[in-house]
């Protein structure tokens, strides 16, 4: 079994939280805390890389990622 390090975007909305990972298209969950968006995101992408690897696809490690925020007047 690999261990994978991915890149995570978790926002807050009034329902609770919501996470997606932009490295594996369609790979997003929810949660009522920031802890559980965390541990549920973590169980998408378990779901996500053992449906890859069943098809015969290939997952590529990602190692270099970075998160910036922008100001921008519209």
């Amino acid at each position: 079994m690999e261990k994978y390090t991915l890149p995570v975007l978790v926002e807050k909305d009034d329902d609770g939280y919501f996470a997606s990972c932009p490295a594996l298209q369609g790979c997003y969950s929810q949660g009522e805390t920031y802890e559980e968006v965390l541990e549920n995101i973590k169980d998408a992408i378990k779901l996500h890389l053992e449906d890859i690897e069943e098809s015969g696809g290939i997952v590529e490690h990602i190692n270099n990622f970075s998160l910036a925020a922008v100001e921008v007047t519209a």
